[in-house]
């Protein structure tokens, strides 16, 4: 089966190395004609789908060196040189393969996020009743209060909470937990989750196009759909290499009077020594980068790593560590029990990181939470629920003040975090929350700018006190607080200079982690939603790592360099040498093949270099930097 999947996938390659044989078992058994008609047909049709790409490159503005190997391939065949016009088929199909490859790999995870949106919703036609009698419909048809059944292993289409007494979902899409999450009667239940191996009821709280994964999968469309495509590395070579190549190989030719010296020379100039070098040396930067606990989505992303130029950070779980502790609760006109638990009630349904910290502060307390009769949430601002016959709101201070006018500011220290509470219309009190910086922030900023980064800057939907206090300690002077995703968005595309560098941890981070010329997922304790719409995801909770895999793309770039002027240096010697007619065509085939393989075995240097040691380097202060 894999030998028929990469049959299936790089058939020019395989079928190449067929006609090969076919035709050095005719020549060696006497059928020269045959032999020489089958190579002729076999290299024409090459040329002209290789002359139709060509035609299609153009026309999308991308210059290649596949000229070069279309005019070898011809010079040998006018000179009857079958067999060195096939090893050029072979070279070109193979490293046009390796290329491929590549390509597909860097696609792999978001097509997979994209793909397993939601589609159908099975709605109960008697939803008060035992009867599971359903009506299926598009999941955007689905409105608000509408029971669905949910049959297992479906993906649940609409954000919703759980009516049956209970179940487990796959939440592994949105949260990255491998194991099924155990929910019961009141439970909210997310869009993209899968159900598991009993049929359920749920009741659904927003609308398709509002329900957090089908918002996310949006975003991260449109970004990627605007994001420009990166020119081929090879192909910066292109038109001098050809030039240089054309006119040594002419000279010879004018020179010599044979037109054989042409197809001689033009064989040791196929530009295979560039198309194989960077992808080699791309694939081994991605397999050093795995290595290092890092998780590159194709080539392409290591060549902008090393040319970042701007650097954006999410604060909460990426400069900090995720886990905010309840430090203060200031009541207003409520005990503080009352407050912790009405809060922390609320926050149930949240996947924010704050929500985490009020929650396991009431459990600290030994206070309960109560189940919630409707819950909703409004993506980095806030719940609202109706808890016990309450509507209680929680969220950021302007959020809450639009729906409780009496709402009071509350100071808060350097670094610390503000969770206002409104119960039936009027302020509650304050919920204060601490969330302090990772050890190794100060050093991956400072490191960044030590390498050519020119602007750090810090992008959050926290308020901008806490934003600014954080940002001043790990040495980031450009903050931007208090944002919704869309804003992330817009700022990240209007960063200069570019590439820029995003990183981020968040399930709502994933449209600016896919709108940045390159993204990195926290994946450790982020969502797999911002995983799969990153170009690169962090497996080790440490930001070290963004350090890590810039060093690597720096380095992998700079052995992809030095591996093409190899192969250049030594194809314009070896050319120079075929002008004396010392050299074959089959002969200098079979050399370029050793220049291919001199150029692989550099370009393998990738997967080796110097470490960045900021594992375990002391904590720097950054402020100097700024």
């Amino acid at each position: 089966m894999s030998f028929l999947r990469w049959f299936a996938r790089f058939p020019v390659v395989w079928i190449t190395v067929l006609v090969l044989v076919l035709v050095l078992a005719l020549n060696a058994a006497g059928y020269l004609r045959t032999a020489h008609w089958i190579a002729v047909v076999y290299v024409s049709i090459i040329i002209a789908w290789t002359i139709i790409g060509m035609i299609r490159d153009v026309l999308r503005g991308h210059v290649g060196l596949d000229v070069l190997a279309v005019v070898a391939m011809i010079a040998t065949l006018a000179v009857g040189e079958d067999i060195a016009a096939l090893v050029i088929v072979l070279m070109l199909s193979g490293g046009e393969a390796l290329e491929d490859y590549a390509g597909r790999r860097a696609k792999r995870e978001l097509s997979a996020l994209l793909d397993r949106s939601p589609q159908i919703a099975h709605v109960l036609v008697h939803p008060n009743s035992d009867s599971d009698e359903v009506q299926d419909a598009a999941a955007d048809d689905v409105a608000i209060g509408d029971v669905l059944l949910i049959r297992p292993s479906e993906i649940v289409p609409v954000d919703g909470v759980l009516l049956s007494p209970e179940a487990s979902f796959d939440e592994s899409s949105l949260t990255g937990e491998s194991l099924p999450v155990h929910r019961s009667a009141g439970d909210e239940v997310l869009s993209g989750s899968v159900n598991g191996s009993r049929a359920v009821r749920m009741r659904a709280t927003r609308r398709s196009a509002d329900s957090q994964y089908q918002q996310i999968v949006a975003l991260v469309q449109q970004a990627e759909d605007d994001r420009a495509p990166t020119v081929r590395l090879a192909d910066r070579f292109a038109i001098p290499f050809t030039a240089v190549s054309l006119v040594i190989a002419g000279a010879a030719w004018a020179i010599s009077g044979d037109p054989t010296r042409f197809a001689e020379v033009l064989v040791l100039a196929t530009p295979c020594p560039l198309l194989i070098a960077a992808p080699v040396a791309f694939l081994g930067g991605l397999s050093r980068a795995a290595k290092a606990g890092v998780i590159v989505k194709g080539g392409a992303i290591i060549e902008q790593l090393a040319r970042v130029r701007s650097a954006a950070f999410d604060k909460t779980g990426t400069l900090t560590a995720g886990r905010p502790d309840l430090v203060a609760v200031h009541p207003a006109g409520l005990d503080a029990d009352e407050l912790l638990a009405l809060a922390a009630s609320a926050e149930q349904y949240s996947s924010h990181v704050l929500a985490d910290g009020i929650r396991r502060a009431a459990d600290a307390r030994g206070i309960p939470l109560r189940p919630a009769d409707e819950a909703s949430e409004v993506a980095t601002n806030g719940v609202t629920a109706r808890i016990g016959g309450r509507s209680v709101v929680v969220g950021k201070p302007a959020y809450v003040a639009s729906l409780a006018p009496d709402t009071v500011r509350q100071e808060i220290g350097s670094g610390e975090a503000a969770v206002y509470v409104a119960v039936d219309g009027r302020f509650a009190g304050v919920l204060v929350l601490a969330d302090d910086p990772r050890p190794e922030a100060g050093s991956v900023v400072s490191w960044l700018r030590a390498r050519g980064v020119q602007r750090v800057s810090m992008l959050t939907g926290d308020a901008r006190a806490t934003a600014e206090a954080v940002a001043h300690e790990v040495g980031i002077d450009d903050v931007h607080a208090e944002l919704l995703p869309p804003d992330k968005v817009h700022l990240a595309a209007g960063l200069r200079p570019r590439p820029v560098l995003m990183v981020g941890d968040g399930v709502n981070d994933a449209p600016v982690l896919a709108a940045a010329d390159i993204g990195i997922a926290m994946g450790a304790k982020g969502s797999t939603a911002a995983g799969d719409a990153a170009d690169a995801v962090i497996l080790a909770d440490s930001l070290a790592k963004v350090a890590d895999v810039v060093a690597i793309g720096k380095h992998t770039l700079s052995v992809a360099y030095v591996a093409i002027w190899i192969g250049i240096s030594i194809s314009i010697v070896l050319m120079l040498v075929a002008t004396t007619g010392v050299i074959p065509a089959v002969a200098g085939a079979l050399i370029q093949e050793g220049v291919d393989l001199a150029t692989i075995l550099y370009a393998l240097r990738a997967l080796t270099g110097p470490p960045t040691g900021l594992e375990t380097a002391p904590v720097q202060a950054a402020r100097a930097a700024v």
